[in-house]
């Protein structure tokens, strides 16, 4: 039993994950809920599942079976909302001296949409089979050199789970010399099965400025109420290409259990490293008429 889970292993680990497929995001939200009611019918068309999650799935089923306590710690996993549930599907670790890893792969079970639920769970098999990999190299140079430290430790969070919305976050946080700190966010429509992205939820791309001024005037309102805070906003900017002047159009965001969007930035990206990560939460009537509608935002 011991000899299938390693040859299970090995299988997971030569896994070859094709490029992130781009999701496709209904042309509206209105569309989006008028095909809800046809979804049944559709899903069963689309249950196809890939290669790499197949043999995924191989390998916690392995480990399942030959690991009591294994089945027992997913057993105890939380649900959340019922229908949607997210787990550690796997852990690469790493404690040599000075490396240390700590990597967590999330997967998300309990879509009906499983072209959409497989597409995300091969998206977080592949970015964090690239980090382990990556630090591995980092690693192994630095060891022939006899210098340096490196860590890095990955984790989720479920930020959001109601009727409407299941957000989960993704955190990366690294040591070389400096550390890091990145988010990432998945938002879905758990009526609609969809993934929602940041262009899906407006009419038209003026919500990049609209946002971006209301955050700044933000910043301002902070370091006008706190000396310590600062942003790379106006005089504040290290040079014009530290100066935050606009969100990306796929701007990192969540959508929170209030209905509120909230956009979120790395460390350093429009602050000083002490500052952290930061949130900014848009008040809706900023970008009300620009909304496709009020399905999510509200």
């Amino acid at each position: 039993m011991n000899n299938k889970l390693e040859e299970s292993k090995k299988e997971y680990m030569n896994i070859s994950i094709p490029d992130e497929l781009e999701f496709i995001v209904k042309k509206s939200i209105k569309e989006g809920r008028k095909n809800s009611m046809k979804k049944d019918n559709k899903y069963k068309i689309l249950k196809t599942t890939a290669a790499s999650v197949a043999a995924a799935a191989l390998l916690i089923t392995a480990g399942v079976n030959t690991s009591p306590s294994l089945a027992e710690n997913l057993s105890e996993v939380p649900i959340f909302g019922g229908i949607v549930k997210v787990l550690t599907f796997r852990e690469y670790k790493i404690d040599k001296d000075k490396f240390d890893a700590n990597i967590k792969v999330p997967k998300i079970e309990g879509l009906e949409n499983e072209e959409l639920q497989n597409r995300i769970n091969e998206k977080y098999i592949k970015e964090n089979k690239e980090l382990y990999e990556a630090f591995v190299s980092e690693m192994e140079k630095l060891q022939s050199k006899n210098s340096g430290n490196i860590s890095i430790s990955t984790n989720y969070e479920v930020k959001t789970d109601n009727d409407n919305i299941f957000s989960i976050g993704r955190y990366i946080e690294s040591t070389s010399g400096s550390s890091d700190r990145k988010v990432k966010y998945d938002t879905i429509d758990k009526k609609n099965q969809i993934l929602i992205t940041l262009p899906s939820l407006f009419k038209n791309e003026s919500y990049t400025e609209a946002i971006s001024e209301n955050i700044k005037e933000q910043m301002r309102e902070q370091m006008k109420e706190d000396e310590n805070k600062v942003y790379w906003i106006d005089d504040f900017a290290m040079d014009s290409e530290s100066e935050f002047k606009n969100i990306s159009k796929e701007q990192s965001f969540y959508i929170n259990h209030e209905g509120k969007l909230i956009i979120s930035f790395d460390k350093y990206e429009i602050a000083p490293g002490y500052m952290g990560t930061q949130e900014f939460t848009i008040p809706t009537e900023v970008i009300k008429d620009i909304l496709v509608s009020s399905e999510y935002i509200k």
